[in-house]
């Protein structure tokens, strides 16, 4: 296998095994078994496990950010926001992504993690308010939202008949945001 092929291998595993464990519970060792490679091999490609997991975890909040952006389109305002909206509910059957950026939140007592995370939540507010052009709260309620939406996919809510499972699964429409203004939320 070629070296570029080994890394993404290595990655595809680490994800896997991060957002099953987190960054403490996840073990080097199970990666580089599935791998069939050494832990050394491991460790000569990423330096460190903490620098392995900030690299998968980071990549999962890219994926969502850039599949919101380019399912934007030319669009702006709330057209645009109820695209990325309707991205992101696709984008919830990964649950191996969605369980990585919570497990990058969960992580965030490390400061290195904390700001891999801060600045992956920056690029994702950025990229929102940027691409609509709309108001913050409207913007914070949106991102909101779409964390609710990560939670309830990592528990799996879809396969609860509940009222509050069918809350949380809610999907994000273009109306649901037009009560929100600056105005009315001072």
């Amino acid at each position: 296998m070629s070296g570029p092929d080994r890394r993404q291998q290595i990655l595809r595993i680490a994800a896997d095994e991060f957002a099953g464990g987190g960054l403490h519970g996840a073990s080097v060792d199970n990666i580089a078994r599935r791998a069939e490679i050494t832990q050394a091999y491991v460790f000569r490609i990423f330096g460190t496990k903490k620098a392995l997991f900030e690299e998968v975890m980071v990549t999962a909040f890219d994926r969502l950010t850039d599949g919101m952006r380019e399912a934007a389109g030319e669009e702006t305002g709330r057209e645009a926001l109820a695209r990325m909206g309707s991205r992101y509910n696709d984008m919830l059957t990964d649950r191996t992504s969605l369980l990585l950026q919570l497990q990058g939140f969960a992580a965030c007592g490390d400061p290195d993690v904390r700001d891999a995370v801060r600045a992956s939540v920056a690029r994702m507010w950025s990229v929102v308010t940027d691409t609509t052009g709309l108001d913050p709260v409207t913007v914070k309620s949106f991102v909101a939202f779409g964390m609710l939406l990560n939670t309830g996919a990592a528990l799996q809510a879809h396969e609860v008949d509940a009222p509050w499972a069918a809350g949380i699964t809610t999907h994000i429409h273009a109306g649901l945001f037009d009560h929100i203004t600056d105005e009315n939320n001072k």
